[in-house]
């Protein structure tokens, strides 16, 4: 109702105050009452000063009219709830996590610590209900590892409240955004909610921290790339290829060995498709998604 009353006075110049308007849609059935509270829950302090902790987490909703649910992935900082990355995908898992790690990290620095749920993709659970086994680090684990950032389970849903507060108002908010400018695709709504409706809302919902230092620290945005990306060992082929998801990358010639027959290998999955294949710190070999070869104009390159 808020956001509808923003409309009003910002788009048709409308003076009557928020109150009256709330009475008014009330009295007419437009808009039903909100629902009373339930017991009141201590809400966890917030940290003091940006970059100490980051929230990352997805929300399933019909984010755009007339097509099917999409997920909504989004980090935000726990001081000052300013929301760094939001985007729209099919489906939640390894690779959209590491796309808004990446785009935060790039943007503004690593922080301390990140604050997620344990799905799968985030924390290995043995069994359900029980805590999470940090000796078995999933890839976004892994990185996160890697990167001396420290990553924290949510083990109730009262623990992830700044979360949910944050996607009940995206919730309300964002779909009639999307309407109201006419977009109806994945790749338009991504570019609008970049460009367009993250500033708007950060302006709107985000506070400042207390304490005005940053937490962040700054990296380097080439190394992050190799760092945020699954990560997996293999052997290559007597053919000189490499078998990775249901693909088989060929190896090009190469200035270092006449082949890699038998030689172990990191083959990098980045989260725009992309693959590229190291033989310890060099780069031998890139790929688009469909394993085709792509030319590498620096192959002996130092990895992260």
């Amino acid at each position: 109702m808020k956001h509808f009353h923003e409309h009003l006075l910002r788009d048709h110049h409308f003076s009557w105050g928020y109150t009256f308007i709330k009475t008014q849609l009330h009295a007419a059935g437009l808009v039903e009452r909100a629902k009373r509270r339930g017991a009141h829950r201590r809400k966890r302090e917030r940290k003091p000063c940006e970059g100490m902790m980051l929230h990352q987490d997805g929300s399933r909703h019909r984010w755009l009219a007339g097509e099917p649910m999409l997920d909504l992935i989004v980090t935000m900082d726990d001081a000052t709830s300013t929301i760094y990355s939001a985007f729209l995908i099919e489906e939640e898992g390894t690779a959209s996590s590491f796309q808004g790690l990446l785009e935060t990290f790039v943007a503004k620095g690593l922080p301390s610590s990140l604050y997620s749920d344990r799905g799968s993709h985030y924390f290995v659970t043995l069994k359900a209900g029980e805590a999470v086994d940090k000796s078995r680090l999933t890839q976004v684990g892994r990185a996160l590892e890697r990167l001396g950032i420290e990553h924290i389970p949510a083990y109730s849903p009262e623990a992830r409240g700044r979360s949910e507060r944050m996607f009940s108002t995206l919730q309300d908010r964002l779909p009639r955004e999307l309407a109201l400018a006419g977009i109806a695709d994945i790749e338009a709504a991504n570019r609008f909610i970049a460009q367009t409706y993250l500033p708007a809302h950060n302006a709107r919902f985000a506070r400042p921290a207390a304490v005005e230092d940053s937490a962040f620290v700054a990296a380097d945005p080439q190394q992050l790339a190799q760092i945020l990306c699954i990560e997996e060992e293999r052997v290559v082929a007597r053919d000189n290829t490499v078998a990775f998801a249901r693909l088989r990358l060929q190896l090009p010639q190469s200035p270092i060995r006449h082949h890699f027959v038998k030689a172990t290998v990191k083959v990098r999955h980045y989260p725009d498709g992309t693959l590229a294949i190291f033989h310890g710190p060099r780069r031998i070999a890139r790929y688009s998604s469909d394993g085709a070869a792509i030319e590498d104009t620096c192959p002996i390159r130092q990895a992260a």
